[in-house]
C-alpha cells in the first residue's frame, strides 16, 4: 500500500474508533459524535507517528495499524476520564 492510502487508512480507524464509542454510550449528542470522531482520529494518527519515530515498525508493516487503533482507543479514554460527566 502507499503511504498516501496508509494515511487514509489511519484516519478511517480514528473515524470508527471515535464514532463506534460515543454511539455505545447511551444519551449521546451529535456534538459530542463529531468531537469523539475527532479525537479518535487524532489519537490514530499521533499513535501512527509516534511508532515511526520510535521505529517500532517500518512502512506498510501491521503494527501501524494496531498502534492507530490503540491510540485512538486512549486518547478516547484521556478525554473521557478527564471530562466526563459527574453527577452532583
Amino acid at each position: 500500500m502507499s503511504a498516501g492510502m496508509n494515511l487514509i487508512v489511519t484516519i478511517l480507524i480514528g473515524l470508527a474508533a471515535g464514532a463506534m464509542v460515543e454511539l455505545l454510550l447511551p444519551g449521546h449528542k451529535t456534538s459530542e459524535l463529531v468531537l469523539a470522531m475527532l479525537l479518535g482520529i487524532a489519537g490514530a494518527l499521533l499513535a501512527r507517528m509516534a511508532g515511526y519515530w520510535l521505529e517500532w515498525y517500518g512502512s506498510d508493516e501491521p503494527g501501524e495499524f494496531v498502534l492507530s487503533v490503540l491510540g485512538a482507543i486512549f486518547v478516547l479514554l484521556l478525554y473521557g476520564a478527564v471530562f466526563r460527566k459527574r453527577p452532583t
